[in-house]
């Protein structure tokens, strides 16, 4: 049975939920590396005062029992500890006027899901509708079950690394990443990059940006070592394995390209250099370049499975472009919510 995502949830509702189907039974889950992968979510110089007040942690509410999964879908939440400041305009059943009022939004922020979402949900009397499920945070509830995958990912020999590639203009690292460039990585300094000893000069260009009202985007790689030869299809297009990997991509918040392998590079190279040679090896076939990023024709080939997402700055600008307020049909300043510099 393939696994299967369905998330829930507002950013200053309750709580978030993830129901993850078609996780095995029997998989013995560790609750503290879940929350773990919470916690390095928000982590991060650049980021809001949000990650100040949410300490997020994994309950779950179905589908295991002593630890262990029982077969049945795997409910986790992630409750917001925001909320008890946000029930009187979150409540699902009754709000207090007044201060629905005060948080009420009607001027979209260009970027932002806020006015396309507003026409397609008919919720241009208030923007609040909209934003609060579009918002990033919607993503600690696909962390926790991405946590829960990565669980047993590893049962089956797969090691998975990332880090920051780019940032707000800055490459620190040309092309595509290995597993080896992303072992450079330190999980505890400010922003996860591959290039430890550059992240000063990065810290002062998100303060830079912080001080003038900016923000930033970048580059994120991720690369899987021990990826099993034959996953995707060639066969049937909707089960390309680069084809799923890059629509989950894309779906994170701020993601506006993808690219598989040296798929960014490739385009400007000659045929001769673009593609990996087959080779003899000691233990079976090798090959002398993983421009493909292990997928080639949607299935994986055996090599390092390399992914990058490269994220726009996030939309939301303390000092907000030109918008119009949906209410009055007049020109008016896009709306402000509290944000990060860079999310990236």
């Amino acid at each position: 049975m393939a696994l299967d995502l369905v998330t829930a949830g507002e950013s200053h509702g309750r709580e978030l939920v993830a129901v993850l189907s078609g996780v095995p039974a029997g998989l013995r889950l560790d609750q503290a590396a879940i929350d773990a992968e919470l916690a390095r979510r928000q982590h991060g110089y650049g980021r809001g005062g949000r990650q100040k007040i949410e300490k997020d942690r994994v309950d779950v509410r179905a589908g295991l029992r002593a630890g262990v999964t029982l077969g049945s879908p795997l409910v986790l939440a992630i409750p917001n500890r925001d909320w008890v400041n946000w029930s009187r305009v979150m409540d699902p059943w009754e709000l207090d006027d007044k201060a629905s009022a005060k948080r009420r939004l009607t001027a979209p922020r260009p970027g932002h899901a806020d006015l396309a979402g507003a026409w397609k949900y008919g919720h241009t009397d208030d923007l609040r509708n909209v934003l609060e499920r579009a918002s990033a945070r919607e993503t600690a509830a696909r962390v926790a079950a991405g946590a829960v995958c990565r669980q047993l990912l590893s049962l089956c020999g797969v090691s998975i690394r990332s880090g920051v590639l780019a940032l707000g203009g800055t490459t620190l690292l040309e092309g595509a990443p290995t597993f080896a460039d992303l072992e450079l990585v330190n999980d505890a300094s400010p922003l996860r990059t591959v290039a430890p000893d550059q992240e000063d000069r990065l810290v002062a260009l998100i303060d830079e940006a912080r001080h003038a009202g900016e923000t930033l985007g970048g580059v994120v790689g991720v690369v899987a070592r021990g990826v099993p030869p034959g996953l995707g299809s060639y066969a049937r297009w909707e089960e390309r394995l680069d084809g799923q990997l890059a629509q989950a991509l894309m779906a994170v918040q701020a993601v506006k390209a993808v690219a598989i392998g040296a798929g960014i590079e490739t385009p400007f190279l000659p045929g001769s250099k673009a593609h990996d040679p087959i080779l003899p090896g000691e233990h079976g076939l090798r090959r002398g370049s993983n421009h493909a990023g292990g997928i080639e024709a949607g299935v994986s080939n055996g090599e390092e499975v390399v992914v990058r997402a490269f994220m726009k700055p996030i939309s939301t600008l303390r000092d907000p472009l030109p918008s119009v307020d949906l209410a009055t049909g007049k020109a008016a300043k896009a709306a402000y919510e509290r944000s990060d510099v860079t999310a990236v």
